[in-house]
């Protein structure tokens, strides 16, 4: 039998520098996703089909592309966090459903996406997304959490919690994620998942924080200057700082 070879990944590896990335872009979807759909009136339906439609495309980039490639990488996170942020408040705004039903809604949503991923491919792990199909469950379930991640901090912050409180909140859960990667033997993919889906209401109430008004507990920052920082940052970070593709073990072809 042939000895295992290293299959590379389309997306990037499960790093420090993912994390803070991948924070801040979450952030900027929430300040993005409300610049477009409040400072320019586009209201959430309009913007939720613009930010969809720039979703699809940066999806089928990715699929198309041989290799990771990290600016196409995170233009896609990003498409994914702000028609996240639209579409979620669309969802709980414009039809009603509420932040509670809307989480709930998003959450069975996120944990089908899996589950028919897990069923297909036998694994849901980062390492094995280098296929179309694999890629098209990822991005799938990526938009779901990202969806599901608004509309938990909206909840959090609207059940009185507020916008710093529930940053704190989704902050104290990160690191009860990260104390049990460390001290135990959990499964590292429920873990990085469980991490995924909380940045995503962590960003939203920090983005909330930086741009809502002081009467509602922000810091009454514009919408559209906290957007370009946050780009700014995501962008300095993606060019300096070191990332690599995911990897994993496959076997060999028989010769």
């Amino acid at each position: 039998m042939n000895p295992p070879h290293t299959v590379m990944s389309k997306v990037p590896a499960v790093t420090l520098t993912f994390w803070i990335i991948k924070v801040a872009a979450t952030t900027l979807g929430e300040t993005g996703g409300d610049t477009f759909s409040m400072t320019l009136k586009l209201g959430y339906l309009v913007s939720t089909a613009l930010f969809l439609a720039l979703l699809i495309a940066l999806v089928g980039a990715q699929i198309s592309a041989r290799r990771f490639h990290p600016l196409l990488y995170w233009a896609t996170i990003i498409a994914s966090t702000t028609a996240g942020t639209t579409l979620a408040d669309f969802a709980d705004r414009s039809l009603g459903i509420g932040y509670a039903g809307g989480s709930l809604l998003l959450l069975a949503l996120v944990g089908g996406s899996l589950a028919i991923w897990y069923r297909s491919e036998g694994s849901v792990s980062v390492s094995s997304v280098n296929t179309p199909r694999v890629e098209a469950f990822y991005w799938a379930t990526i938009t779901c959490s990202q969806t599901l991640g608004t509309a938990l901090g909206d909840w959090a912050a609207d059940a009185g919690l507020g916008y710093g409180g529930g940053a704190l909140l989704f902050g104290a859960a990160l690191a009860l994620v990260a104390l049990a990667y460390y001290t135990t033997s959990a499964s590292r993919v429920l873990l990085f998942w469980a991490a995924f889906i909380l940045t995503r209401p962590l960003g939203a109430t920090l983005g909330d924080f930086f741009d809502k008004p002081p009467a509602q507990g922000g810091l009454g920052m514009s919408r559209p200057l906290a957007s370009l920082v946050l780009a700014a940052f995501v962008l300095a970070c993606v060019l300096l700082l070191p990332q690599r593709a995911a990897t994993a073990s496959a076997p060999a072809p028989q010769r």
